[in-house]
């Protein structure tokens, strides 16, 4: 074990990136077969699907994102078809990737065995705790992010170069519009650190180059809403939607405390111990990153687990660099470490057990109601045409169908009226947009979770209405492992 610490610093950039590569791949392979993940990732589905046939975002489906999400599902399913195992093969991809260019971060300011240890926890928290084995925006978002910083940070750089960081910036914040803190921070230290080192008129060019590069990345999503005549909704769904959304969101600052007290008690120790300055290129960029996404989860007024994707790669090298000078130098830690990132992923090892059992059991890897549900409907030759999923809404896209209205695409989105805007939906309430589907629309058959709420504890009235609903309208056709299908009474 001794000589490891000797060959890793031998290691080239393509060497580590398959060898994190690798390592994302052996934690995510077992949950590739699975029907979704997290309710977002089935919804990017949806919409990348409706644009493969040649629908653009927003049209006919809708969902509170900006609309480079959906091109980049669109392109994985124009390419390979409907293939979960694209999908999430192609977000093994996005998490080696970013976690590469978190190594790289962390080795212009320390050793590559602490900078290797770096990227491999990267790996971890994209992969384990939570929803993080889909594909999330923030996977994709990061992918973009994480190199911009990099060459913002490199000593050097050409002019050119610039426009290149505007446009990894740009199709981050066309991704994850929480990046717009981040993009502007970055835009105003590039502007200070050119205009103090340089002190002339081409100090402007740097910064001027940046932000055409992330103008001319909005720009083009934009265009073909212009051509299409639907430029107000481009408008409204990218830009006012999610400002809506927030605004309707109350909460307290307060509770994002807890997740302020690691950052600010890192950056702490680091200054007191004299291992951070801000004369540090690396260490300033990744400050102002971490600062504008902090501020970001301010705004938002909540911090999901998959939001930490967007703080993990920026934080991680300054870890790293604090790691260097402390424990790290310790000749028996590397092997310890090690042994730790092959215990931890016990999520994983639990999941290949069960898809292993799955695959004796049913003969087939893939599992979940999300595909067992689709499976049953086409062993009975049933109608598809007129169905309403309240949960595992993955189906419409396994069964070639769409959602009732706009709102359900997402189906948790039927009740966040302060959204219908956007899209000028008919509707000007959740209740009423509930009404709709459950009275006029009156699809054939419901799906819901077996012995759970259809929508959120809090939707008290949204609750008791739809399960009076399927009392007085539908009956329990059948169970699908935790699915029930409720099928319309003849009248």
């Amino acid at each position: 074990m001794q000589g490891i610490p000797t060959q890793i610093e031998k290691l080239s950039g393509r060497t580590v990136f398959l060898l994190l590569f690798g390592y994302a791949l052996a934690i995510r392979l077992p949950f590739f077969f699975r029907d979704y993940i997290d309710r977002d990732e089935s919804t990017f589905i949806l919409l990348g699907q409706s644009l493969v046939e040649g629908n653009l975002p927003f049209t006919e489906l809708w969902d509170i994102k900006p609309p480079l999400i959906f091109f980049f599902f669109a392109c994985i399913i124009y390419i390979f078809g409907k293939s979960f195992i694209a999908i999430r093969l192609t977000g093994t991809v996005l998490v080696a990737l970013t976690a590469f260019f978190t190594y790289k971060l962390t080795a212009q300011e320390t050793s590559k065995k602490v900078a290797l240890c770096i990227g491999l926890l990267c790996v971890v928290l994209q992969s384990l705790f939570g929803s993080l084995q889909g594909v999330m925006s923030e996977h994709i978002a990061m992918a973009f992010l994480t190199p911009a910083l990099w060459l913002l940070t490199k000593k050097s750089n050409p002019v050119w170069i610039w426009i290149v960081v505007g446009i990894l910036t740009g199709c981050s914040l066309m991704v994850k519009l929480n990046l717009a803190y981040v993009a502007l921070f970055l835009g105003l230290a590039l502007c200070y650190r050119q205009l103090r080192q340089q002190k002339s008129i081409y100090s402007v060019i740097s910064p001027f180059l940046y932000g055409i590069g992330i103008l001319l990345v909005i720009g083009l999503t934009f265009i073909p809403y212009y051509f299409d005549g639907t430029s107000a909704l481009w408008w409204r769904s990218v830009i006012e939607a999610p400002l809506a959304y927030a605004g309707a969101r109350e909460y307290s600052p307060w509770k994002l405390l807890l997740y302020f007290l690691p950052f600010l008690g890192l950056f702490w120790v680091g200054f007191k111990k004299k291992i951070f300055s801000l004369n540090n290129t690396t260490l300033f960029y990744l400050t102002l990153a971490c600062l504008g996404t902090l501020l970001a989860f301010v705004k938002s007024g909540r911090v999901n687990g998959h939001y930490l994707i967007l703080i993990y790669p920026i934080i991680l090298p300054l870890v790293g660099m604090l790691a260097s000078n402390s424990f790290l130098k310790s000749k028996k830690i590397l092997p310890a470490t090690l042994l730790i990132f092959i215990l931890v992923p016990a999520e994983s090892y639990l999941e290949y057990y069960a898809v292993l059992k799955h695959k004796i059991e049913r003969s087939t890897f893939f599992n979940g109601e999300g595909i067992s549900v689709p499976t049953y409907f086409k062993q009975k030759g049933m109608a598809t045409d007129s169905l309403y999923f309240a949960e595992y809404h993955i189906g419409y896209w396994l069964l070639d169908t769409r959602p009732p209205t706009k709102a359900a695409t997402q189906p948790s989105n039927i009740l966040k009226d302060e959204m219908f805007f956007a899209y000028d939906n008919p509707r000007k309430t959740g209740g009423e947009e509930l009404q709709f589907i459950l009275e006029q629309y009156s699809p054939k058959h419901i799906i819901t979770r077996k012995n759970r709420r259809v929508f959120d504890k809090k939707q008290y009235a949204a609750n008791f209405y739809i399960q009076l609903q399927l009392r007085k309208h539908y009956h329990p056709l059948d169970t699908v492992d935790n699915a029930v299908i409720h099928q319309r009474l003849k009248r």
